[in-house]
């Protein structure tokens, strides 16, 4: 009876939710001072966000930050990080890589002049970013550069980092912002990782046209197929609010208890590190769901859901930024943006200053090539029916049974490993190594499964083109395999390292008993 009442509790709050979206009144005009202050509002945010979260980045694993926990913020925060950490900025410095293609080439730019230029540049990258940059310089390009059958970090949060522009350049259009993000988002990531910046996107799209969050919220997540995952998942969250509205620390503890477990990122299996889409944007909902459409209240929320801490906020507040508009952000936040506003983000051409005028620009010629009308300084929005995207499953079939540290190094002296194991799937971790002051090398090797063709590929040492694994395999039949991987061209002072072995299976590994 108890389970019963609760169902239709549920039920009742669902359809509350539903009926609160549907009612909310949308603001299809706009000004284009309006406009170019929500767009301001919105890479302003990022950039604040970003900032904010930069001191807990990854040291809350699995664990929220405590309200006792003091998060600095000053006037030279922004400062600081651009001129000491700049790489914390990769949210915003991967977004302008795309914004700047768009500006060359025109908004018909195609995936590959996307694909190239970020691929080609001097910024560090990281998971599923480095990994599609490592395909893409070895001649995969997109979309099979994002696909998890050669991207095992398909499923991480990069493209849901990098996904605002996608929004901010299609007020109110959301199915033009998933055209975009189709294009762009595949270049890294597929499925969950992929509908991570599609949603993304998609708030700060209904963004313009509406000042509900709970609205924004809710109507966005229409442009994921309910099939998946990250549908699911953002619903819980969606439900555990309604559950209680009054306390984020539970509904950050039911998400944790679901939603915890990592599958593709190497990284993160079996382990409490977890870059994984779903969860971190969960953790975006949560900061803007109980942050109230308060701005303090959503950045800090958001970055005490812990584990990707600065991105989170990032997004959350960029989202909120472009609800309210610059001018309307707090004052103790925009201080730390005027001494920045100007410079340009490492490893690009551009400022904040620049992108609030190009942002703009795009945004209007994404409007007046999709039904909007600009008259004057008046612009009439085209707003769009939400279309779910296509449906996209990866890593279908493969659960994570077991993690066993291997600890070899390919070497001159020792150029093969063997390693077997029984399931349908594997990763193995480990890097390309040099000694000190020692050259760049580009090391050769070949990989073998059960006895079969051999597959070339190669690791260079240089961090930046490197690749991510030493080597992984899925849809393998269920059973035992043996895998050996062989360096082809050792020489002094560089090395392979092979650390720890991933093995995947078709049954979970509660039903196996590993």
């Amino acid at each position: 009876m108890k389970n019963l009442t609760f169902l239709v509790l549920i039920l009742v709050l669902a359809s509350c939710t539903s009926q609160n979206s549907s009612k909310t009144q949308l603001k299809t005009t706009l000004t284009k001072a309006e406009l170019q202050d929500k767009i301001k509002g919105g890479w302003a945010g990022q950039v604040i966000g970003c900032t904010y979260g930069g001191p807990t980045e990854f040291r809350y694993l699995g664990r929220l930050i405590d309200d006792t926990v003091s998060i600095p913020w000053d006037e030279n925060r922004c400062l600081w990080y651009y001129e000491n950490v700049p790489g914390l900025y990769d949210d915003v410095y991967m977004d302008l890589t795309f914004v700047d293609v768009f500006e060359k080439e025109g908004l018909d730019a195609p995936a590959a002049s996307h694909a190239e230029a970020f691929a080609n540049a001097d910024y560090m990258l990281w998971h599923a970013n480095q990994a599609a940059r490592y395909n893409i310089l070895n001649g995969i390009m997109p979309p099979e550069s994002g696909h998890w059958l050669n991207n095992p970090h398909s499923d991480d949060i990069d493209f849901q980092i990098e996904a605002d522009f996608a929004g901010l350049m299609a007020p109110g259009m959301v199915n033009t912002a998933s055209e975009i993000c189709d294009k762009i988002g595949h270049i890294m990531n597929y499925g969950d990782g992929w509908y991570g910046g599609v949603y993304v996107a998609a708030m700060y799209s209904l963004a313009f046209v509406s000042d509900d969050v709970n609205y924004v919220v809710n109507e966005a997540l229409k442009a994921i197929p309910e099939q998946s995952q990250f549908y699911q998942c953002i619903n819980d969250v969606i439900q555990w609010h309604a559950q209680f509205p009054d306390d984020w620390h539970q509904t950050w503890n039911e998400v944790e208890k679901k939603w915890s477990t990592d599958i593709g990122c190497p990284d993160g299996v079996f382990r409490p590190f977890n870059i994984d889409a779903k969860i971190n944007a969960a953790y975006i909902v949560v900061g803007l769901l109980y942050g109230e459409g308060d701005y303090t209240k959503t950045l800090d929320v958001s970055t005490r859901c812990g584990q990707d801490s600065d991105c989170n906020p990032a997004s959350a507040g960029g989202i909120l930024g472009t609800m309210i508009g610059y001018a309307n952000i707090p004052d103790e936040w925009k201080k730390a943006l005027a001494p920045v506003e100007d410079m340009d983000f490492k490893y690009t051409t551009m400022s904040l200053n620049d992108v609030y005028e190009i942002g703009t620009k795009h945004a209007l010629q994404v409007l007046a090539e999709n039904g909007g009308k600009v008259d004057g300084e008046n612009i009439t929005v085209a707003f769009q029916e939400i279309k779910p995207v296509q449906l996209e499953t990866g890593f279908e079939g493969h659960f994570p049974v077991s993690r066993e540290w291997i600890g070899k190094q390919l070497t001159g002296g020792n150029t093969e490993v063997e390693i077997e194991f029984s399931g349908n799937g594997f990763a193995l971790t480990g890097s390309a190594q040099k000694e000190k002051d020692r050259e760049d090398q580009v090391l050769e090797l070949e990989m073998r499964i059960d006895g079969g063709e051999a597959e070339s590929f190669v690791m260079p040492t240089n961090f930046s083109k490197r690749r991510h694994e030493v080597a992984w395999k899925y849809q393998l039949p269920e059973g035992k395999h043996t895998v050996s991987i062989t360096l082809k061209n050792p020489a002094d002072d560089y090395r392979v390292d092979v650390n720890d072995l991933i093995v995947y299976s078709s049954t979970p590994a509660a039903e196996t008993g590993k």
